[in-house]
């Protein structure tokens, strides 16, 4: 069995999870596009439901209806696509993690780090043009979202709106045109990013920890099989996304409780915590209340992402090559500076379940929101410096240990009659003497 030289620590699996999980989405997917029907025309639907029979719906919720429960096989196709989708971009983050937080950015992995970035965006893109594809209730919000943020826009909001929709909202253009984007556009992107990440890998070569060790390819598979085989249980033994309890979408109307997936929580936390700012500028009005928290701060977040090894590789002034990953303690204020972003994201995410909080809790919906507001603000600048004084104390104990050795609790006596503890040297763990 070939061999390959590679550090076999746990964090580098999670890049080839992301890529395992997006080879089951494009075969679960292709099984899907036999069956679906993207067009919007409205039928009578007379399938196996009984409580929607004779109820008008689109021909695309009629075959999604169809491939959940009379195509056999369907309904586990799709939730395993569903949950390739989750899977996918929840690898996809912890990878990026993982390249920020070792540093595995730096040059002359620049390029590598942006692909990354651009996997994470296309994934989600993908994950919300997938799930409005249904024209099911659920599918429905996601829509008037998008409707709400599209015309937000200042000055091209409404032509912006119109090309997307056509005359009427939803209306009968935008679920094919992002059934293209969907099946063809992003997938052929997201294919591409990887190529190029694998061209990259061979002539740069992968970074490694210290102290290296080699590792069979038949890890690979197995991981593959591993992978798939969850995928699978989880599309068989987990429900998600029944759209025959949501309904058909309705205009004006949304299901009780219905939120986003996971990776647009945080869109969704933005929204709910920000004001009602709507200021009128030469007659026209401006409504900040959803062109901040769903353009503006989610489009500078990803833009500092994207630019962060540039930006960092300026003010340190570092233009030399690294192949060797860095401890997170070793790189006190970038690891803090990646806690106070987590931070950021995570109370936005968070911000999401503001009603679930306050009636769970029994607190009131509107102290809810306002301490969501705050944190936001504080939060992030607290986790950027209890991170770095963490990283900064334990670069400074384990230099004293490095200098004055490991204390074992072992006090022995000298032939003098004098008594000392033993110590062990840092490195090897061996007696240095007392």
């Amino acid at each position: 069995m070939g061999m390959r030289s590679r550090t076999d620590h746990w964090s580098f699996l999670l890049g080839e999870i992301a890529l395992y999980s997006l080879a089951v989405l494009f075969v679960t997917g292709a099984g899907l596009m036999v069956f679906y029907d993207p067009d919007m025309t409205l039928v009578t639907y007379d399938g196996v439901y009984a409580p929607l029979r004779d109820v008008p719906v689109s021909q695309a919720f009629a075959s999604t209806m169809e491939i959940s429960l009379e195509v056999r096989g369907g309904l586990l196709i799709r939730q395993v696509h569903h949950w390739a989708t989750l899977v996918f971009i929840a690898a996809v983050c912890l990878h990026l993690l993982r390249l920020f937080f070792t540093g595995a950015f730096r040059r002359p992995r620049g390029l590598n780090w942006l692909i990354w970035v651009g996997l994470l965006l296309t994934g989600m893109a993908a994950g919300v043009t997938g799930g409005i594809l249904p024209d099911d209730l659920l599918s429905g919000g996601s829509l008037g979202l998008i409707q709400g943020i599209t015309q937000s826009i200042p000055f091209v909001g409404t032509w912006l709106t119109g090309l997307l929709f056509g005359d009427a909202v939803p209306g009968d253009q935008v679920i094919p045109l992002f059934y293209w984007l969907h099946v063809l556009a992003l997938p052929l992107v997201m294919a591409g990013l990887f190529a190029a990440r694998r061209w990259l890998l061979r002539r740069h070569g992968a970074t490694h920890y210290p102290g290296a060790v080699r590792v069979s390819r038949l890890g690979s598979l197995m991981l593959f099989a591993a992978t798939a085989g969850v995928l699978t249980v989880l599309g068989a033994v987990v429900q998600i996304n029944p759209i025959w309890l949501y309904g058909p979408n309705r205009p004006g109307t949304i299901s009780a409780g219905a939120v986003p997936d996971w990776y647009m929580g945080f869109l969704d936390g933005a929204i709910r915590i920000m004001p009602g700012w709507e200021p009128v500028i030469a007659g026209h009005p401006l409504t900040l209340s959803v062109l901040i928290p769903a353009l503006v701060v989610p489009g500078a977040f990803f833009t500092l992402l994207a630019a962060y090894p540039l930006i960092e590789r300026k003010l340190t002034g570092d233009r030399g090559l690294h192949h060797t990953l860095e401890r997170p303690r070793d790189a006190a204020v970038r690891t803090a500076i990646g806690a106070a972003g987590i931070t950021f994201y995570g109370l936005l995410w968070a911000a999401a379940a503001n009603d679930q909080l306050a009636h769970h809790f029994h607190l009131s919906l509107f102290a809810v929101t306002w301490f969501f507001r705050v944190a936001v603000v504080i939060g992030p600048i607290v986790a950027f410096e209890l991170t770095r004084r963490i990283c900064l104390a334990l670069r400074w104990q384990e230099a004293e240990t490095k200098s004055h050795g490991v204390e074992t609790g072992v006090i022995v006596r000298a032939p003098g009659g004098g008594y000392a503890e033993v110590v062990r040297d840092f490195d090897r763990r061996l007696p240095s003497g007392t």
